[in-house]
């Protein structure tokens, strides 16, 4: 009779306090395990498109090689699971001038959504910023060959699916022969060699 009475109590506190019973526990919040290498890499996408739209003027960018990989144990075993990589090789001529205008923008943009930034590298020539969300999603932004830029994204490992190419369509023809190719497009602004203007709302 105590045991009962005690059980009543404790279903009328949970009751009054709204939480939801065990059973039901855990179905507002999607849980990883339910989460395939589609859904990851649209995800990434977004990220990428996200960054990008941050960018003003405008870049003009295309795809580069996408790809994933199995993710395995320490035996080399699958796990069932897979990571996603996708890139983006930006094809306005940036300047030496305005390279780190453009890094600020994107580092900013990047801490305004709650991203983490783990590791700058400030090589003269090859400077690069490293990101990552809490979920493990780990980004680039990076200068190459030539001055060219290039965003990267790597995906944690997610249930094993089908992975299509990158939906998002690029706001610049394709160019033909190997990746990458060299940037070709002049902009006002990230382009040109002048002094950055101090009012310029992409000065870092």
């Amino acid at each position: 009779m105590k045991a009962a009475r005690t059980l009543t109590t404790l279903l009328l506190l949970i009751s009054a306090m709204g939480c939801d019973s065990p059973a039901e526990m855990g179905t507002s919040e999607r849980n990883p395990a339910d989460v395939n290498m589609k859904q990851a890499a649209e995800k990434a996408d977004a990220i990428m498109q996200q960054t990008l739209s941050g960018v003003t003027p405008e870049l003009r960018w295309n795809h580069g090689p996408s790809n994933d990989h199995i993710c395995t144990d320490f035996k080399n075993d699958s796990l069932g699971s897979g990571s996603v990589r996708r890139r983006i090789a930006v094809m306005t001529v940036v300047s030496t001038e305005r390279r780190g205008s453009l890094l600020g923008v994107v580092e900013r943009n990047w801490k305004a959504r709650g991203y983490k930034i783990t590791s700058v590298d400030a090589d003269v020539d090859l400077p690069a910023i490293y990101a990552a969300t809490d979920e493990g999603f780990k980004m680039s932004v990076a200068v190459g060959g030539q001055g060219q830029f290039f965003l990267s994204i790597t995906t944690p490992c997610f249930t094993q699916s089908p992975v299509p190419a990158p939906a998002p369509e690029p706001n610049t023809p394709h160019r033909t022969g190997g990746y990458p190719q060299p940037p070709d497009v002049h902009d006002h602004f990230w382009s040109s060699r002048d002094p950055l203007p101090a009012s310029s709302p992409s000065t870092p």
